[in-house]
């Protein structure tokens, strides 16, 4: 029997599933898509419960196209969007839409932390600035609007865990996407029960930390009836967009580098020891002992797609004058250098 991995990419517009060959060949993929709220000013959420709707539906879609046993699927692993913040309660409901990694909605809680707490004390325990887009100013955020949500709040996850706790039942917090934290030593690559203490943030709300690779559990029963998958499949934990994305251009040694593209572009150095800086996003890479300096914008593909749509076939003569039929395409090359 063939043993086939299934990849699962929560993406900000759009979750994309693939089933490979060990060898990387694809089998069959798809892609889903799942809206985007804005509420207030400054405000851009989504509804974890979406993602999982348009996974099922995909993972469905992925087996029946390629003509898939499920039996053959070995493994699955899942990467996601950063920055999340998903209230779930103790059966596992989520409580509140989560603020994605463009919301800014805790601009003030931010500069409140950071007079009192000490800006330079929160950067380096965790290797980045205290900003709204981060994880911990949101948990702060629901702490301090959503008192009810926040009081019935039994693990905050991320947008990989929560999809890999749809399917095993398990609760998780993968090694990548700990830097959202503010209360993840980066160095050590764990909690710190001080820096919770200081910011006010419950630790016994933070799922167990697992290493990207780790195996978090096995798909249920419930959600094999979902997805059309077979019970007992191992799922991984799993990790950050853009460090499985590094890892898959190529980058695994210190100085490598790798370019990117999508609804936000940027670039991330491999480095073999943590070293911040207060302008850029330093995380654990998703290959053990790791990290990556990561520098991005927001105004990447969405910004593409916007010219291709609304402005007349601006990005198409673009393309023609620069002799760049890739951006003709809305696609953007990624490219891996030594360093």
């Amino acid at each position: 029997m063939q043993n086939l991995l299934l990849a699962i990419d929560i993406g900000t517009s759009a979750c994309k599933i693939a089933v490979f060959q060990p060898n990387g060949t694809v089998v069959s993929d798809c892609s889903k898509s799942y809206p985007i709220y804005y509420p207030a000013p400054g405000w851009v959420e989504q509804n974890p419960n979406e993602w999982w709707q348009a996974i099922c539906e995909g993972i469905r879609e992925c087996i029946e196209k390629g003509g898939i046993d499920p039996h053959s699927i070995a493994g699955i692993g899942i990467d996601g969007q950063s920055w999340s913040c998903i209230p779930i309660d103790k059966n596992g409901t989520v409580l509140y839409n989560t603020p994605i990694w463009m919301d800014t909605r805790a601009k003030s809680i931010c500069d409140r932390v950071n007079a009192e707490v000490g800006a330079e004390k929160l950067f380096s325990l965790s290797g980045n600035p205290f900003q709204p887009s981060y994880t911990t100013p949101k948990i702060l955020w629901f702490q301090e609007n959503k008192p009810e949500v926040y009081k019935n709040t039994y693990k905050f996850l991320q947008s990989n865990s929560f999809i890999a706790y749809r399917l095993t039942d398990v609760l998780s917090q993968d090694m990548s996407q700990g830097y959202g934290l503010h209360v993840f030593d980066i160095k050590k690559r764990k909690y710190d029960e001080t820096m919770c203490r200081a910011i006010k943030i419950d630790i016994d709300q933070l799922p167990e930390i697992y290493e990207c690779h780790d195996i978090v559990g096995t798909v249920t029963a419930k959600a094999a009836g979902l997805t059309g998958l077979c019970e007992g499949i191992p799922v991984v934990a799993g990790g950050l967009d853009a460090a499985c994305g590094t890892l898959g251009a190529g980058v695994y040694r210190p100085g490598q580098t790798q370019e990117q593209g999508g609804q936000a572009g940027g670039m991330s150095i491999c480095l073999d020891t943590p070293t911040g800086d207060q302008t850029l996003i330093l995380s654990p890479h998703v290959v053990p002992d790791l990290w990556l300096l990561q520098g991005g914008t927001v105004g990447g593909g969405g910004s593409l797609r916007w010219l291709a749509k609304d402005n007349n076939g601006i990005i198409e003569r673009f393309a023609r004058i620069t002799k760049t039929p890739c951006f003709a395409r809305g696609i953007c090359p990624v490219r891996t250098e030594n360093r």
